[in-house]
């Protein structure tokens, strides 16, 4: 059973001044194993970060079917999940990781980045140099840690929503543009720790504004745009 198997699946946004529907992607399938990365491309407009979205259900999709393994043997369509099913996916095993946060009033930078271990119960003396070390590698001051992100710049956010979505592992991850806003030494960064959960088995499909720094990572193409939106394999998977 592959970890996500998308069956031609549609969005179309309903424009109710013009009163037309307008097509973002159509008839996307494709199937993700355990430890497979895959790129989305297309032109702007494709709708590729509204093919992510859809994934995480922050859109619903027109129609179409998107299967996760959440368990052995045991999966859920996304696109026509419970909100509380798809709720509790994403603090267990979904993450997304987009170029903007949208952090909370008067929790700090080191908080936000703690909760996902905090939720597994990690005790906090294991907690914080984990919290530090992802935040000095991300690049962000550590006289902004225990500050509010509500203050932050647009680059000092995305650096905490990284370090947030990146610090425990999940089993399928999102990339929507997550290297928009940061430098060469932070991109550097990001693509070691991606390496690092693919070798975890972690599946990942990205959009990527610097596509050719992660290239060496990607195992195969999913192409808006045209009348059938294709599946590239770039290489070979080798199952864990």
């Amino acid at each position: 059973m592959p970890l996500l198997d998308v069956q031609q699946l549609s969005k179309r946004f309903y424009i109710d001044h013009l009163q037309r529907e307008i097509a973002t992607f159509d008839q996307v399938s494709f199937t993700l194993k355990p430890g497979q990365f895959f790129m989305v491309t297309g032109r702007n407009g494709a709708g590729k970060s509204s093919l992510l979205r859809c994934l995480y259900r922050t859109y619903i999709p027109t129609s179409g079917r998107a299967y996760y393994a959440y368990a052995p043997d045991r999966r859920i369509d996304l696109a026509a999940a419970a909100d509380v099913d798809i709720a509790h996916l994403r603090q267990t095993s979904l993450g997304m990781v987009t170029q903007f946060l949208r952090p909370r009033p008067r929790v700090t930078a080191y908080d936000l980045v703690a909760e996902p271990l905090r939720a597994q119960r990690c005790a906090e003396a294991l907690i914080r140099p984990q919290v530090e070390a992802m935040l000095t590698a991300f690049g962000l001051k550590s006289e902004l840690w225990h500050a509010y992100p509500t203050t932050f710049s647009g680059g000092e956010q995305q650096r905490v929503n990284l370090a947030r979505a990146l610090i425990a592992p999940r089993r399928l991850l999102l990339l929507d543009e997550p290297t928009a806003s940061l430098d060469a030494a932070a991109r550097a960064f990001l693509t070691q720790r991606l390496a690092e959960l693919k070798a975890q088995g972690v599946a990942m499909i990205g959009v990527f504004h610097f596509p050719d720094e992660v290239r060496h990572l990607i195992d195969g193409e999913v192409h808006l745009g045209g009348e059938q939106p294709a599946l590239t394999e770039e290489r070979p998977h080798v199952a864990d």
